[in-house]
C-alpha cells in the first residue's frame, strides 16, 4: 500500500496543478495530512491572530488516477482515519456565529488517545473521524482549499468519514485528488468556526466510475446518497442540492418534475454541512430506495 507523506501539499485546488504522485484505478493508498492550521499552533500561547491563515486547509496532493478521464466520476472509498495525539480549538473575534461576543482569542490543546477526546476533567467524548477537506481540481481556474464548491473542497461535511464513499465529478484527466483539514469531531454547521483540527492519516480506495455523471460530490452511508451543494446563503444552497435530487429523480426513475418533486418533500432530508466557510454546505439525503442504481455500471 502506497504511503503519501504530508511534505508535498496544495492551498489551492487549481484546473492545471501537477500531480506529485500517479496510482491506478483500484489503488489503495495512505495520505498524511497537517491539520488545518498547517502545525502552526502547536502550544496554547500561539493564537489565531499570530498566524498566517493563507496557507490554511492546506490539502496533501495533488494524487492522479491513471484512466480517470474528465467527465467519469471518481469514487472514494475511506477505509480509515488515524488521527494525531493531539487536536487543536481556537476561538478568535469574528470566528463562527457568535464570534461578536468573542473579545479576546483563546486557544486549547486537546489530547486524542484511546479513542476519546479529552476536553477538561470530566469532559471526555468519543472521537468521530472525518476528513474536512477532500476533492479534485476545478473545471478552470484556481479555489483556495478553504472553499467549498463542485470540485468538493472544505465541505466539513462529517459524513466524509470512515466507512463511507465520496463521490465526485470529474473536470480534469487523472482528477488530481487532494486532501486533509482532518477533524477528531465536529458538529453539524461548525458553529464556533472550528471542530477538533488535526493531522492524522487517511487510507483510501479511488475508483473510477464510467458511464454516470454528477454535478457536485455526493457521499454514500449505508442507507443514503447524501447530495452536497455549497453556496452563499443557505437558501441558495437548499435550492441548488434540491434540484440537483429532483433532476437524479426525473432521469433514474423517469419521472415528470412535480412526481419528483413530491418524493422530494416526502422522503429526502435537508442537513446543514457548516455555516462559516466562505460559501455554506448543505447536504440532501437520499434513501437508497429512492435511487438503488446510483452509482451502478
Amino acid at each position: 500500500m502506497r504511503f503519501i507523506g504530508k511534505n508535498r501539499t496544495i492551498t489551492h485546488f487549481a484546473a492545471d496543478m501537477e500531480p506529485i504522485v500517479h496510482v491506478e484505478s483500484g489503488a489503495t493508498i495512505t495520505v498524511e495530512t497537517h491539520d488545518c492550521y498547517g502545525g502552526q499552533i502547536d502550544n496554547e500561547s500561539i493564537l489565531r491572530p499570530d498566524i498566517n491563515l493563507d496557507t490554511m486547509n492546506q490539502a496533501t496532493g495533488p494524487i492522479f488516477v491513471k484512466g480517470l478521464g474528465k467527465g467519469d466520476v471518481l469514487q472514494i472509498e475511506i477505509k480509515d482515519i488515524e488521527l494525531d495525539p493531539y487536536g487543536v480549538m481556537v476561538t478568535s473575534k469574528g470566528l463562527g456565529v457568535l464570534g461578536e461576543q468573542i473579545k479576546e482569542p483563546t486557544t486549547r490543546i486537546l489530547p486524542v488517545n484511546e479513542g476519546q477526546v479529552w476536553f477538561k476533567e470530566g469532559f471526555v467524548f468519543p472521537v468521530r473521524p472525518m476528513i474536512g477537506v477532500i476533492g479534485v481540481a476545478p473545471a478552470s481556474g484556481r479555489i483556495h482549499c478553504a472553499v467549498p464548491g463542485e470540485h468538493g473542497g472544505n465541505l466539513d461535511t462529517k459524513d466524509i468519514t470512515i466507512g463511507r464513499k465520496v463521490y465526485f465529478p470529474v473536470f480534469q484527466d487523472g482528477g488530481l485528488i487532494a486532501l486533509g483539514d482532518l477533524h477528531a469531531s465536529m458538529g453539524d454547521g461548525e458553529l464556533d468556526g472550528t471542530g477538533v483540527e488535526i493531522g492524522g492519516r487517511t487510507t483510501l480506495t479511488v475508483r473510477t466510475v464510467k458511464g454516470r455523471t454528477l454535478e457536485a460530490p455526493v457521499v454514500e452511508t449505508a442507507d443514503s446518497f447524501l447530495f452536497l451543494a455549497s453556496a452563499k446563503t443557505l437558501d441558495e444552497a437548499i435550492r441548488k442540492g434540491s434540484e440537483r435530487v429532483v433532476g437524479h429523480l426525473e432521469q433514474e426513475l423517469s419521472l415528470e418534475f412535480q412526481e419528483a418533486y413530491r418524493l422530494l418533500s416526502m422522503l429526502c432530508d435537508v442537513r446543514i454541512s457548516q455555516i462559516v466557510n466562505p460559501l455554506v454546505t448543505v447536504r440532501v439525503a437520499v434513501p437508497k430506495e429512492l435511487l438503488p442504481r446510483l452509482f451502478m455500471k
